[in-house]
């Protein structure tokens, strides 16, 4: 049987997997990085993840360290706006909007946005550069026996790898963590988010918009331009039965679903792309470590797709590892440095979670007095100067 060593096996070729396996290898380790199904890298090819992902201003350092922000950023339209609205009256139009403008905490703007699809094309493409990078696409986790020493990992081809660090970057459902015996806490919401892209007549001027209703958030964030329009792309959060019905709908009776339920922020809104379907829970798990092992982004912790928390979180993960390494390279794996991750990180996302568990809630609400509560919450925490700019910089990773 053959078997391989290396410092780092990463499990998951997400975003989160990839940005890890970037970030420890150009920090001079040896890393293999393993995932079942091999990257989707075209927006038109079958199974593309056509969502987006908003990398916060924390987030651009870890990038360029990582060799992939010079990738990125010819791609990346800046969020230079967050604008919410709440549109919880009678009839669905927009009753109060509120700004949180990035120039308020300094020059840059709060983050900048990326289809997925495209971040993985570049970021296997940056991998490809690193000698000591070995990205195994096709071939995944199967199992693994830890020791004090160093963690063997078998994949899923029968090859074992000798690692002193095993990272699980393998999703909500995460094998590593299944293997290592972590347990895991489960808020389930009924609702699920619809995902696409859409045009519109009114420029977007790089403002993201999450328009409040129930049923959770309707949120609009800026894309380069499409066939010569403004183009942005949705997350639309609603109750499942909701969401299968407009599934159901065909292009045209769906588009004027989607810009009544957008308060008509941006005008008409047509579809530029095909729609998908994915559920909505918040999820934790126990603890984020075992012997030899991390738990990072949703193999630890989901959130419901608001405040662009989600793989900013992850990225505080990686972050987080990767100075700890970087600090002992000689202890890369051992009890000190993942309790040191445990303590740094574990109070942050749970703290986390329980944040945009309560935003999901109070957007869910459905009742006329609970929707006027809302929108007065909106209008207080905008009036103060001091409060607003607390929630920007909490909102960019700055602990509360």
């Amino acid at each position: 049987m053959q078997r391989d060593q290396t410092d780092i096996v990463i499990s998951g070729g997400g975003v989160a997997g990839l940005t890890a396996a970037a970030v420890f290898g150009s920090a001079g380790f040896r890393v293999i990085c393993v995932d079942p199904a091999p990257p989707v890298t075209a927006a038109t090819a079958p199974g593309a993840d056509l969502r987006t992902t908003a990398f916060l201003q924390p987030a651009r350092d870890l990038l360029a360290m990582a060799g992939l922000w010079d990738r990125l950023a010819p791609f990346a339209t800046p969020l230079a706006v967050m604008r919410i609205v709440d549109a919880g009256g009678p009839d669905p139009v927009a009753r109060v909007t509120r700004d949180f403008v990035a120039s308020e905490l300094g020059d840059l703007p709060f983050g900048w946005n990326l289809p997925n699809w495209l971040l993985r094309r570049e970021m296997a493409a940056r991998l490809a550069e690193l000698p000591n990078v070995d990205f195994r696409p096709g071939t995944g986790f199967a199992r693994m026996l830890t020791r004090e020493a160093m963690a063997l990992v078998t994949l899923s081809d029968g090859v074992q790898i000798a690692a002193r660090l095993v990272l699980a970057a393998d999703g909500r459902g995460s094998p590593v963590r299944e293997a290592v015996g972590i347990d895991v806490t489960t808020t389930r919401y009924g609702q699920k988010a619809l995902v696409f892209a859409v045009t519109h007549d009114a420029p977007h001027d790089n403002v993201s918009t999450e328009v409040h209703r129930s049923g959770g958030p309707f949120t609009l964030v800026p894309l380069p331009d499409h066939d010569g329009r403004p183009c942005s792309s949705v997350v639309w959060m609603m109750p499942g039965a909701e969401a299968a019905a407009l599934m159901a709908l065909d292009t045209g009776a769906f588009a004027a679903a989607a810009t009544a339920r957008s308060a008509h922020v941006l005008g008409p809104l047509r579809l530029a792309s095909p729609r998908q379907v994915w559920p909505i829970i918040s999820q934790i798990a126990q603890a984020m470590t075992a012997q030899r092992t991390a738990l990072l982004a949703e193999a630890a912790h989901v959130v419901p797709p608001i405040g662009a928390q989600g793989l900013n979180m992850s990225l505080a993960d990686i972050a987080c590892l990767h100075d700890l390494a970087v600090a002992r390279p000689e202890g890369l794996g051992d009890a000190t440095m993942l309790a040191a991750y445990a303590r740094r990180r574990h109070a942050e996302v749970r703290l986390r979670v329980a944040g945009v568990d309560a935003l999901n809630r109070a957007s869910i609400a459905g009742a006329p007095a609970l929707r006027d509560l809302r929108a007065a919450g909106i209008r207080a925490l905008a009036a103060s100067a001091q409060v607003r700019r607390g929630l920007m910089r909490l909102g960019l990773g700055a602990r509360g």
